[in-house]
């Protein structure tokens, strides 16, 4: 029998009455999750022996026979191409760090079940106890035949950058870190929309992220991919840039593509006159760097579930304000991104997701705003029942202008 999990704020004496409270006794979120979010349901009935004989054995045979001649016919009579691996290590979980694979599974099966709402694809939870870069790429690698792509999910960096690159090379399968690309896609739509807000194009503004991870980077290099005008990343020791020498090989990488106008110094420094910040570290900025950007800016502070800038104090200096929260208007979530890009991709049968296909999924949903844009908002709700088709359909369109469909 498993133990059960209890109260640690319970009055109760565990040694005379055998057991505190259950923790979902006072708190819903506890409730909720007890037992897990998630479960297997068939597709088809098993009501009779002619069924059973058709679902299982003799008649799978049948079926396994004619894959094994005709390999692509998997796609057509398994759920391979309806199906997505969720995979972590637990390195990177949400705002708590490196907390293991155990703990990681209510993320994975909460992201699982965002598939399904959202973007009408099946997912599965896949959480590892490795951390080890080849042995995480190896057990993937050996897992894929099952599934049709494969999303991985709170993987520190820099590890993610080559588990991910590395995996799409061995694999014919769309491989995709949300952490990075559902986050830039997100956000370089919302980007779209307010400098269209603004009468402005994305070309016209200089940006500065602060965060040198996993989202920084891909947000970076998709703001760079639209035609940005400018773009530089900070770290917890300054602006990103060539001429430091302490800088790991990503970030070496980003100074390569960022900081057109060669600027060095802080995060405060960099801010200065800037249109646009967009936060993806944590941390606090002081009032007075936000004071200091341009007229008519636009402060993304997406850090969870403290923005590096409180909304009240943005307002006071930018045109738009956006967050990672839910309680403020224009949210960033990945939700927006993640579940039309997959749902398109699997669609064509892509074997991979470009940067084209990532642009296109932003524009679709920037576009969904449409003529109800307005300074509180940029980006629709995630319950907006346009996002996942138009995300789906211009996913799908890219991905056969990108030759990179199989049907």
């Amino acid at each position: 029998m498993a133990a059960e999990i209890v109260n640690p704020r319970s009055d109760s004496d565990t040694g005379q009455d055998g057991g505190a409270e259950p923790l979902d006794s006072f708190d819903p979120a506890f409730a909720l999750h007890r037992g897990g979010k998630m479960a297997v349901q068939a597709t088809v009935p098993i009501r009779d022996k002619d069924d059973l004989s058709l679902a299982y054995t003799p008649g799978v045979a049948k079926v396994c026979s004619a894959i094994a001649e005709q390999p692509d016919l998997v796609h057509d009579y398994t759920w391979k191409s309806s199906v997505v691996a969720v995979v972590t290590d637990g390195t990177a979980v949400l705002g708590l760090g490196d907390i293991g694979p155990e703990a990681s599974l209510p993320v994975m099966e909460g992201k699982a079940i965002l598939f399904k709402q959202f973007g009408g694809v099946d997912a599965v939870p896949l959480a590892l106890a490795c951390t080890d870069v080849d042995e995480i790429i190896e057990t993937v690698v050996r897992l894929a035949p099952s599934f049709g792509g494969v999303n991985l999910e709170d993987i520190s960096a820099p590890r993610c950058f080559e588990i991910e690159r590395r995996l799409q090379e061995r694999l014919d399968i769309p491989v995709f870190h949300d952490d990075q690309h559902g986050t830039a896609v997100v956000t370089l739509a919302a980007l779209r929309n307010a400098a269209r807000l603004s009468g402005r194009s994305i070309g016209d503004l200089r940006a500065v992220i602060s965060g040198a991870g996993a989202a920084g980077v891909a947000i970076a290099k998709m703001l760079v991919e639209a035609g940005i005008g400018d773009v530089l990343v900070a770290d917890r020791k300054g602006v990103v840039s060539s001429d430091r020498d302490d800088l790991t090989s990503v970030k070496r990488e980003v100074a390569g593509f960022t900081n057109k106008a060669g600027l060095s110094g802080s995060l405060e420094d960099a801010l200065a006159g800037a249109d646009v910040f967009i936060g993806v570290s944590g941390g606090t900025v002081a009032e007075s760097a936000v004071a200091s950007m341009a007229k008519g800016a636009f402060v993304f502070a997406m850090a969870n579930p403290d923005p590096e800038v409180h909304p009240d104090v943005a307002h006071k200096y930018a045109a738009v304000v956006a967050t990672g929260r839910s309680d403020f208007p224009n949210q960033i979530n990945n939700v927006l991104a993640f579940p039309g890009i997959f749902a398109g991709a699997l669609q064509v049968r892509a074997s991979r997701i470009t940067e084209g296909m990532k642009i296109a999924a932003a524009e679709a949903l920037a576009a969904v705003v449409g003529d109800d844009l307005a300074a509180d908002y940029v980006i629709p709700s995630p319950f907006d029942e346009r996002v996942a088709p138009a995300v789906t359909a211009a996913v799908a369109a890219a991905a056969r202008a990108e030759g990179v469909a199989r049907r």
